[in-house]
């Protein structure tokens, strides 16, 4: 397995880097990053649909977050730049009409792996009113005894090929909370804030290195890992620091 560490110079170089993972592995070998994405918020193309598409880029943008819209994946979601991590793991595939439930299940419990050796306890599922909902989703119960989302997970398959990816939030519960409260009011999606969930919210690490770390060596498993830099995967050569 080949896992590249670090972010692109820029928020497009670092969404082309992550795509070329794909690449990698339809030429028969897996790939994997974990990484703190630039601060962002990323919209869905169900978003852009919205009539309300324009007044919440402007309420991603007066929150300090630079709106950026992807080909793929639901609704809005937040990153802060720091203690949120997205993970993405690629691998062959022999026919992508199989197989889409394993990789699913198989991501998912490496995921929950590594969030139980950090103290925290999940549950499969999602609140009613989550960002970004969806069916392959992590919750936690915070110390009110309130659900709250901690990881979404999704996948692309290609005839080749196949990525699973996904968010870890680590921290900057409050500040996240507030601007996706604000993006999903203008685009007139429910979102309950108290739902948006953390690893430290629940007493968790705060740090997201050591998160990162957790779950690269659960996503690996016993894997043989080459570990290189994103400069390896950026067109324009421009690796970040490790993030």
């Amino acid at each position: 397995m080949r896992m590249f560490r670090g972010r692109a110079a820029t928020i497009d170089a670092d969404r082309a880097a992550s795509e070329r993972l794909l690449e990698v592995a339809a030429d028969g070998e897996p790939a994997l990053r974990v990484w703190r994405p630039h601060r962002q918020v990323a919209f869905g193309r169900r978003d852009a649909n919205r009539e309300g598409y324009d007044r919440a880029r402007e309420a991603a943008r007066g929150a300090g977050f630079p709106p950026v819209e992807r080909d793929v994946g639901g609704r809005a979601v937040a990153y802060d730049g720091d203690a949120t991590l997205a993970f993405a793991r690629a691998e062959p595939v022999a026919d992508f009409r199989r197989g889409t439930t394993d990789r699913y299940e198989r991501l998912t419990d490496d995921v929950e792996r590594a969030l139980t050796a950090l103290g925290v306890a999940t549950e499969r599922g999602e609140p009613d009113d989550a960002f970004c909902p969806g069916t392959h989703s992590l919750s936690v119960e915070s110390a009110a005894g309130e659900r709250r989302k901690l990881v979404g997970i999704a996948q692309r398959v290609r005839q080749t090929a196949a990525v699973g990816a996904g968010i870890v939030l680590v921290d900057a519960r409050e500040e996240l909370a507030d601007v996706l409260e604000a993006v999903y009011d203008a685009l007139g999606v429910p979102l309950d804030p108290e739902t948006v969930g953390t690893t430290a919210s629940v007493g968790g690490p705060a740090d997201s290195d050591r998160v990162r770390t957790a779950l690269e060596a659960a996503l690996v498993g016993d894997a043989d890992v080459t570990i290189e830099p994103i400069s390896a995967l950026a067109d324009d050569g421009e690796g970040g620091s490790e993030q």
